[in-house]
């Protein structure tokens, strides 16, 4: 199997992702009565509620900085609730991705390793909404958006690699063990509380500064705030090592993936 076999197989059903991915964002609002709004709508929300609580209520503040104004805490944290948000949407559907789509895989020409491209930029389409939205609240409340949130895409790359190559690696698991269903969605709030979300990872002690390293999301949820919130361009040399390392997760999953699909069918 060739390394980047799994960026062939996007580019060759490109336009059949395309067509799912449409569809499945549209499903999600089926039958509701304003539709696609609701994606505006639900991120605008949380960021009005996130700035109230920790704003106003709690009156909560970053780190070791006082000076930062209450209205920073709700960017900051927004940041990382956008991306810990598409991490967790696609790592909690992988595991049915296949199991709900049972049809596809019973048929020999179906290339149902495109079903994770399809969750995967399902969540995507909502977290460009919440970036939108964030962009828009950080002029309102700096008073400008620095220039180096043109890098936020650039680090995109490397971090939907990653999900990618863990939503294949677990929805093939999932396939065999059932149980994996429940542990996602335990994993994902685990993962919510040991990134730096709700705090910088500058308060901890030095000995814990390791293991809360160890968790992939940490390092695009600080860069993000950096482009987006601080404007500092993203430290190159570990970007190169973070892209290498997400590059070589996708292509294990999809190996993985693709190792243990011959015996689909007969579990389903």
């Amino acid at each position: 199997m060739k390394f980047l076999s799994f960026l062939s197989s996007f580019y060759k059903n490109k336009n059949l992702i395309y067509q799912l991915t449409k569809r499945d964002i549209l499903s999600r609002y089926r039958g509701s009565a304003i539709g696609l709004t609701w994606s505006i709508i639900t991120p605008l929300l949380m960021l009005t509620l996130y700035t109230f609580v920790f704003s106003y209520v709690f009156k909560a503040r970053w780190g070791e900085a006082p000076q930062l104004p209450k209205e920073m805490y709700a960017l900051v944290l927004y940041t990382g609730m956008i991306l810990h948000g598409l991490f967790s949407d696609c790592l909690n559907r992988s595991p049915t991705v296949l199991i709900s789509n049972t049809s596809y895989i019973k048929k020999v020409v179906f290339p149902i390793e495109i079903l994770n491209w399809v969750t995967l930029f399902s969540a995507l389409f909502q977290a460009v909404i919440s970036f939108v939205i964030l962009f828009i609240a950080t002029i309102l409340i700096q008073g400008s958006l620095s220039y180096t949130s043109l890098l936020l895409p650039i680090l995109l790359i490397p971090f939907l690699l990653l999900t990618l190559g863990v939503g294949w690696f677990v929805s093939a698991l999932s396939v065999y063990f059932r149980d994996v269903i429940h542990l996602t969605g335990i994993l994902t709030t685990i993962l919510m509380f040991a990134s730096p979300i709700f705090y910088p990872v500058s308060i901890l002690p030095e000995k814990l500064r390791v293991f809360i390293y160890m968790n992939p999301l940490t390092y695009f949820i600080e860069e993000a705030r950096n482009v987006i919130i601080w404007g500092k361009f993203i430290n190159y040399n570990s970007y190169i090592i973070v892209l290498t390392l997400s590059i070589l997760t996708a292509f294990l999953g999809y190996f993985f993936f693709q190792r243990v699909r011959k015996g689909f069918a007969d579990v389903l």
